[in-house]
């Protein structure tokens, strides 16, 4: 497992090169594996979301090499912290050849980066019905928006249970889940926000693809075989009781939108609620 590597020097040099539009300062980097990372940034003060929402965030792009212009380099990065938070969390994948990642895991405390205050997205309590069980599916960096929704009272003030699964390729992947569900129930600000006895409805099953883990399968595979609710002792999905939110590449968001129909559920929207929604997560 890759030890996790706090950044709380600013750095010598900014990233930037001119200055930012809607610049926001980053105040935190954490390096969590050689492939992940996160970031916490000041928080606009005019920025309100609800959790569960992405931004589009980013740094300036190379000169032009005829105008020497520079355009700013924009992604849709999740929201991590949650909508009462001062400051504003992401995490991320490394893509070495990225256009914009490539350059984003360099940044450091003190550097600025690029944030469109203009939250929007799917994965919200609004775009479901009311239901007894929620489950949030993730795999990789997708663990995003519930990090977010699981900080928020709101999640439990609705559901009677919450389960989060989160799928990786290696187990130092899945650290930062790990030391998030372990910080839900150790804080003492969110023991006193959404109370101890809510925080123990939150249940966590985390699975590795490819290294040896506690529990080994895509979570895809430990649905069909029923194997997930039996660990959890649940029942399997019923469309009167429970609801999903989805987060992860679009080759797992497809198979488990075909899961999630086969046991009855419907995909909603803001404007039309069902029992499950999905957001694609794709970083460079």
């Amino acid at each position: 497992m890759t030890e996790q590597k706090p950044v709380t020097q600013a750095a010598a040099k900014p990233v930037k090169t001119m200055a930012l539009p809607d610049a926001q300062t980053v105040t935190e980097v954490t390096h969590w594996t050689d492939r992940l990372f996160s970031f916490r940034v000041t928080r606009p003060q005019s920025l309100r979301f609800r959790s569960g929402e992405f931004v589009m965030i980013g740094l300036m792009g190379e000169p032009d090499p005829k105008t020497g212009k520079q355009k700013p380099l924009l992604r849709a990065y999740s929201i991590a912290s949650p909508s009462w938070d001062e400051e504003l969390e992401f995490y991320s994948i490394k893509v070495q050849d990225g256009p914009l990642t490539s350059r984003l895991q360099h940044i450091q405390p003190g550097d600025e980066i690029i944030l469109r205050p203009k939250p929007v997205g799917t994965l919200v309590h609004d775009a479901l019905l009311p239901g007894k069980r929620i489950w949030f599916f993730a795999t990789g960096t997708g663990i995003a928006p519930f990090a977010s929704l699981l900080r928020d009272p709101q999640t439990y003030e609705d559901y009677d249970e919450v389960i989060i699964t989160h799928t990786c390729r290696e187990a130092g992947e899945l650290t930062y889940g790990a030391e998030l569900i372990q910080s839900i129930k150790d804080d003492e600000l969110l023991n006193e926000l959404i109370g101890a006895e809510n925080l123990a409805k939150l249940r966590y099953y985390p699975t590795t693809t490819r290294e040896e883990s506690a529990k080994m399968g895509r979570i895809t595979d430990l649905m069909r075989s029923g194997e997930v609710f039996e660990d959890l002792g649940v029942e399997p999905i019923h469309p009167e009781t429970d609801r999903a939110m989805v987060c992860g590449n679009l080759a797992f968001n497809l198979e488990i939108k075909e899961l999630l129909e086969g046991y009855g559920l419907e995909e909603g929207a803001n404007s039309d609620p069902k029992q499950y929604v999905v957001e694609k997560a794709f970083l460079d």
